[in-house]
């Protein structure tokens, strides 16, 4: 029995606590917000705040109470089951994935016990602290048209964010340079934020070490799974140096694209390597794509418009007769050194396919998709005919496998419902063991497989393998398909393969999780979609929003999931606020297409 002013045994029954007060049965909370009559008569009350991706709660001491335990109903009606027990302070900060909780329905009581005797609070629902629960991240530099979160990439634990914003101006060079010299159009940054607990702060603002006008460093980023090193691409730096750690000051080859390594030891970063193809050639993109292994060891890189007509693994490099072919390569690191691995181009290369143009790669980095969103061919599925190209950027995408440093093409893949303009391979993400894929076709004029009546509305296939064999999974569309709303903008999997998040060029005014998806008045301003598997059969989980929507913000053009899932960043690089740093005033829209990245 514990003992307050009255003597009280508490009893709860479902969602309904029951207090015998001196043989008289009453009921002190059943629902609601939390606020009846009954919160002030009750001995122990909840108090409820938020924290970036984090329910912080409070309570009162009772004198006979030892502990205290923390309860959740996640959705109204699985009744209470602990989050937190024995408690013997008197507050608890819970961590949560803000996309997965049931904002509606989720509540929360405390209980306090001494022996096998518990009092319960009423029930507190956490509706009203949605919004301020989502991280709300800017540069430390803010300015109109940086781009800012035009792409973003977290490490498998979480802790360490990456943003690019590859129109960023600053003349700076290498690691916490002047970011206030605005001399260096579109030269690019990115910014790198950590996480302490639900603290994120920045940790580093990184540029190019031959930073220039134009270059748009940060045009794709990388991160290993501790997030210690970091690939980033800059698609039209300039030189024509064909490699490793050349002379980064000849200018003679636009638009050739470079990749450059940085790695962290304690809090500080430098670079490791600046990137080059062994092919170097003007126009090529090489870093238009990017993806690390979790151990940061193997580097992939597109190159979306190179021009060879090389086929398969390590064949002609400097055949320049098919132009914007694309083509991939490897480069793997021992010992801090890095070197080319491969050079992979598609097994029936044509002109303007852009193999390339998107990669990913597993954890162990023997896996290896590479997308060719413009390829022709009008096969559908797994393995079928490569050489007839009557359906016009189409798009396909490629599996390629390591074994002892030898690369090989395991699969060429191709929607299940191929059409003319699909782009099938625009975006593709891989799961850590490499067997679950996902591939978008952002450009689509999907409804299902068989009613191509909305134009450029997008879709996403999903593929699995099992003993080396192929096959589709499901077919995703948004639960508010529309033209022109791109779904599949951007893919992220979590390592188990069985969370997907979806970007798409969404028109809805909602905010936060769960808003109103047909409210299509702002045009542009973006969402994400969250999937679930179960047992092999895929369902839309969350619809998510920024927490500031509003037109043109194109939120959810980039996103990524930490290894679990339980963390999702969501870009978006037209959000105009000219806020600095974490957790600014999102309201003040004085610097349009500064950009912003979402915490949830």
């Amino acid at each position: 029995m514990i003992e307050t002013s009255t003597y009280t045994i508490g009893l709860r029954w479902g969602s309904i606590s029951v207090l015998i007060l001196f043989g008289v049965l009453s009921i002190v909370g059943s629902g609601g917000n939390g606020d009846s009559d009954s919160q002030e008569s009750a001995p122990i009350t909840l108090n409820v705040s938020a924290g970036v991706k984090q329910l912080q709660f409070s309570w009162n001491a009772l004198q006979e109470a030892t502990y205290y335990n923390v309860l959740e109903n996640p959705d109204g009606s699985s009744g209470f089951t602990p989050i937190a027990s024995n408690l013997l302070a008197l507050t608890y900060n819970h961590e949560i994935a803000v996309h997965f909780t049931d904002w509606l329905n989720a509540s929360y009581i405390v209980d306090a016990c001494n022996g096998s005797d518990c009092v319960s609070s009423p029930e507190r629902y956490v509706d009203n602290l949605m919004l301020d629960t989502i991280g709300y991240i800017k540069a430390s530099n803010t300015n109109m048209g940086d781009y800012f979160g035009a792409r973003v990439i977290l490490s498998a634990d979480g802790s360490t964010l990456a943003v690019g914003a590859y129109r960023e101006d600053s003349a700076a060079k290498e690691i916490n340079g002047d970011h206030t010299d605005n001399t260096a159009t579109d030269a690019g940054a990115v910014y790198v934020f950590t996480r302490s607990g639900n603290i994120w702060q920045q940790q580093a603002y990184i540029k190019a070490l031959n930073s220039e006008s134009g270059d748009n460093f940060g045009w794709s980023v990388a991160l290993s799974a501790d997030g210690s090193t970091l690939a980033v691409g800059a698609v039209a730096e300039d030189s024509a140096t064909d490699v490793i750690n050349g002379d980064h000051t000849d200018n003679m080859a636009t638009d050739a694209g470079a990749v450059y390594i940085f790695t962290r030891s304690g809090n500080t970063w430098q670079q490791q390597a600046y990137i080059k193809a062994t092919n170097a050639g003007e126009g090529d993109y090489f870093g238009v794509s990017i993806d690390l292994s979790a151990d940061g060891n193997t580097l992939v890189v597109g190159a979306g418009i190179e021009d060879s007509a090389a086929e398969g693994v390590d064949g002609d490099q400097d055949d320049n007769s098919a132009a914007d072919a694309g083509a991939v390569y490897v480069f793997t690191r021992s010992n801090s050194i890095w070197e080319q691995q491969a050079y992979i181009k598609a097994s029936n290369t044509g002109a303007d396919d852009r193999f390339g143009w998107s990669v990913a790669l597993s954890g162990d980095g023997d896996t290896l998709v590479a997308g060719a969103r413009a390829e022709d061919s009008s096969s559908e599925g797994i393995d079928g005919d490569q050489a007839d190209n009557s359906t016009t950027d189409a798009g396909a995408v490629y599996v390629f496998i390591r074994s002892n440093s030898i690369w090989e093409q395991q699969a060429y893949i191709k929607a299940s419902n191929t059409y003319t303009y699909d782009w099938f391979g625009g975006s593709v993400s891989l799961n850590g063991t490499g067997d679950t894929l996902a591939v978008a076709a952002d450009v689509g004029f999907e409804l299902v497989p068989v009613d191509n009546g909305l134009t450029q509305s997008g879709a996403v296939y999903m593929f699995i393998r099992n003993n080396d064999t192929w096959q589709q999974q499901a077919y995703l569309k948004a639960s508010n398909s529309e033209a022109n709303d791109r779904f599949g903008s951007a893919l992220a999997l979590s390592n188990d393969g069985d969370i997907l998040a979806v970007g798409a060029h969404e028109d809805s005014a909602a905010v936060g999780i769960g808003g109103e998806p047909m409210d299509n008045s702002a045009t542009g301003a973006g969402a994400a979609y969250v999937f679930i598997r179960s047992d092999d059969t895929w369902r839309q989980r969350a619809y998510v929003k920024a927490s500031n929507t509003e037109a043109l913000d194109f939120f959810g053009l980039s996103l990524t999931l930490n290894g679990d899932g339980n963390t999702l960043a969501v870009g978006a690089h037209g959000e105009g606020s000219a806020a600095v740093g974490v957790g600014g005033d999102q309201l003040n829209n004085t610097a349009f297409l500064a950009g912003a990245v979402y915490l949830y």
